[in-house]
């Protein structure tokens, strides 16, 4: 049939594997994909590189996990039709596989990661889930933590995108709090203190982490420098949100200095 004409060829039964024909069930040896800071796909030491189109499909993928081929090809090419799009999306995972054997698996009109791909994401998820307060953990692998990762695939515009990003940016800020308040119990004050301030670096107007770093100050004793936290906290919130920190912040301290003027310094 014409429509088929675009479609890569699919391997029958008992030829050799295609790479359009990769299944959930084959285990994807040395195959990484990296989403925070930017789209790199790896296979061992050796990075790959992928097609635009190819890209956004396997970080769609690894972030959203298993879909249907055809809600998986009205999100990657939602301006086109729906015959156009899954024409797209069978190039794009014979494109893929080519490149990364087994990166991308098909089964019963869904499309998934390849069991075994590991994706930096989906770690720190798993870390997130580990080191919250409700749940039971160690402080192994702080660096791991304390990375700067420069943040979701920050160099794309997809509008799909967004409600990851936020969803990580929460996670990423609610995980490092809960590491700086194990490591200052556990009396690492300055590993503690990093975690915290790495939180103020992605969200400055994050009281809950101003929060974090004045009880560091006090639990070390150093009540000036939760003095000079707080006037740091106050200062901010005044200056751009336009509010003063809430009681739970300020009774926090033994004192507390009168209001600040928005842009002044205390």
């Amino acid at each position: 049939m014409a429509q088929d004409r675009d479609r890569p060829a699919l391997a029958t039964v008992g030829a050799p594997r295609s790479p359009l024909r990769a299944r959930f069930d084959a285990p994807a040896a040395g195959l990484s994909v990296t989403l925070l800071g930017g789209f790199t796909v790896s296979v061992g030491e050796e990075v790959v590189q992928l097609p635009t189109g190819a890209q956004r499909l396997v970080a769609l993928l690894a972030l959203r996990g298993r879909m249907s081929r055809s809600r998986l090809a009205g999100m990657l090419w939602p301006e086109t039709t729906e015959h156009r799009a899954l024409a797209s999306l069978r190039t794009g995972i014979w494109r893929v596989n080519q490149a990364a054997d087994q990166l991308v698996a098909i089964a019963s009109g869904t499309v998934d990661l390849g069991r075994g791909v590991d994706v930096d994401v989906r770690r720190l998820l798993r870390k997130a889930a580990d080191d919250l307060p409700e749940r039971a953990s160690t402080l192994d692998n702080v660096s791991a933590v304390l990375d700067d990762d420069g943040g979701l695939l920050p160099d794309w515009e997809d509008e799909w995108l967004l409600a990851d990003r936020e969803r990580i940016r929460q996670m990423r800020l609610h995980l490092l709090e809960a590491v700086a308040q194990r490591l200052s119990l556990a009396g690492q004050h300055g590993l503690a203190l990093e975690a915290a301030l790495a939180a103020l670096r992605i969200d400055v107007l994050r009281e809950s982490a101003h929060r974090t770093v004045i009880a560091i100050h006090l639990a070390e004793g150093n009540v000036a420098e939760a003095l000079r936290a707080y006037d740091q906290c106050r200062l901010v919130l005044v200056r751009d949100v336009g509010v003063e920190p809430s009681p739970t912040t300020s009774q926090m301290l033994p004192r507390c200095r009168g209001p600040v003027t928005a842009g002044q310094p205390t």
